[in-house]
């Protein structure tokens, strides 16, 4: 495996990604089927089952020693991250491809022995592919990405849903509360791998969210850390690719104030 040309598996998976993103357009021309999962805004459809589907299939052909781990369940119980996983999200966003057919995104990552590799996200409906090889940089559409620039705090930019700042489970509500009221604006699309890739391109300093899972952001930690953005839970802590928890993504200067000012307060 240590002679694995990553750069060329990378082509291999951006392909399959745009023959993914062509399924998912040709279904929207089809009644979609949506169903709810553990709540009703916690939506799957057909589309999304049969996306997991076409990459299982395509993965367990062509590399049969590889592990799988997607979303909608179509894979094996992966308990370690031991060999080679990919880990993938085939449509994330979902509620935006119901509502609007727009905004929603294919998440790919490959790690290996849990290191990083390849990165892949893809907005379908906008054509834009971010794509990062580990120590090759990040790419848009074959460009590098935009360099990131950073701001002050207050003249920053963050991703975050709205929801968290009134949920009362959160357990982080104070403190985001406080962080709205002092950036310059905040900004939700609805689709946590499209934002973590908009970081990393620097459309958005920062990205938070209380709670997602290894598949809505493996693929954003191996982009993020090509441009030399931080992605860790809200305590600064590494993320997990086996669970989910909190994720938050920031431009280096960003991600460290935010951690100093806002994090360990009583609650």
């Amino acid at each position: 495996m240590s002679n694995v040309n990553w750069i060329e598996r990378g082509e291999i998976a951006k392909q399959w990604v745009l023959e993914a993103a062509e399924h998912i357009k040709k279904a929207l021309a089809s009644k979609i089927h949506v169903e709810a999962k553990s709540n009703p805004d916690d939506l799957v459809t057909d589309v999304d089952r049969s996306t997991e589907a076409f990459f299982y299939e395509k993965v367990s052909t062509h590399f049969p020693s590889h592990h799988f781990l997607g979303e909608e369940g179509i894979s094996e119980n992966v308990e370690q991250m031991d060999g080679t996983v990919w880990i993938i999200d085939p449509i994330d966003g979902t509620m935006n491809f119901v509502h609007s057919q727009f905004k929603f995104a294919i998440s790919l990552a490959v790690y290996h022995e849990g290191i990083g590799k390849i990165g892949i996200i893809y907005d379908v409906m906008a054509g834009e592919l971010f794509q990062a090889i580990e120590g090759q940089g990040a790419f848009l559409n074959g460009k590098p990405v935009q360099k990131i620039t950073e701001r002050p705090l207050e003249e920053s930019i963050l991703g975050l849903n709205a929801r968290w700042i009134v949920e009362d489970r959160n357990p982080y509500r104070r403190e985001l509360a406080q962080l709205v009221r002092d950036v310059r604006g905040i900004r939700s699309y609805g689709s946590a791998a499209l934002e973590l890739a908009y970081v990393a391109s620097n459309r958005l300093d920062g990205y938070i969210s209380v709670k997602l899972s290894p598949w809505d952001y493996a693929a954003g930690i191996i982009i993020l850390k090509e441009t030399g953005c931080c992605v860790t839970n809200f305590n600064g802590e590494s993320l997990s690719l086996l669970k989910g928890g909190s994720v938050f993504a920031g431009k280096p200067a960003f991600h460290k104030e935010v951690i100093k000012r806002y994090v360990g307060r009583e609650r």
